[in-house]
């Protein structure tokens, strides 16, 4: 088994490898919020659901960035709600904001308590996701995976969360690793179809 950073893979990209069937990750890309020991969690970035934000948190709508709608962040609690957010320069994390990855001075992303009144914490925000549900795994689960081909494992940019194009994600990410990941990126998405 091909060794992990020490510091895990939180904030880092899971992008699924073309063997990746399961129709749950089939050509996603999952951020992943945490992980450790005990296991890890993420979102997928690039699902939009035909849901605007506002059918399920109205107040949160004005923030959301476009194009608007809830993402199915993976099949674990979909009757959950998670607020990705990005805030940016060399501000301190607002009220309600839990930074995950990323540094002041460069920006960094986040996780909102979508209890917190959006007014207080909007005007600090540099973009917004709202998920429902997640990606879990449970403790070396994600590792072996990854050892199997299911996953490339690569840097993330604050960007991609937030991307205004989700739906192209999975290539983009891969195009600009450059060398054969490029090439992945024109991989078709059923390869009897070729």
């Amino acid at each position: 088994m091909r060794k992990l950073p020490a510091s895990g893979l939180t904030g880092r990209l899971l992008t699924a490898t073309p063997s990746l069937r399961d129709p749950n990750f089939a050509r996603s890309v999952v951020l992943v919020l945490n992980h450790d020991d005990d296991g890890a969690l993420g979102v997928v970035v690039n699902r939009p659901l035909d849901v605007d934000v506002d059918v399920v948190l109205p107040a949160w709508q004005p923030l959301a960035t476009a194009p608007g709608k809830l993402f199915q962040g993976g099949p674990v609690a979909l009757d959950s709600a998670l607020g990705l957010v990005a805030v940016p320069g060399d501000r301190p994390d607002p009220v309600g904001v839990r930074r995950v990855f990323g540094s002041a001075g460069l920006g960094s992303v986040g996780l909102v308590d979508l209890d917190t009144p959006p007014e207080t914490v909007g005007p600090e925000l540099a973009g917004l996701r709202i998920f429902a549900g997640y990606a879990g795994w449970s403790a070396a689960q994600l590792e072996e995976e990854i050892a199997d081909g299911a996953w490339f494992v690569l840097p993330a940019e604050a960007r991609d969360a937030f991307t205004d194009d989700p739906e192209d994600l999975w290539a983009a990410v891969l195009r600009r690793q450059g060398g054969d990941l490029a090439l992945v990126a024109s991989f078709p998405a059923d390869p009897t179809l070729n």
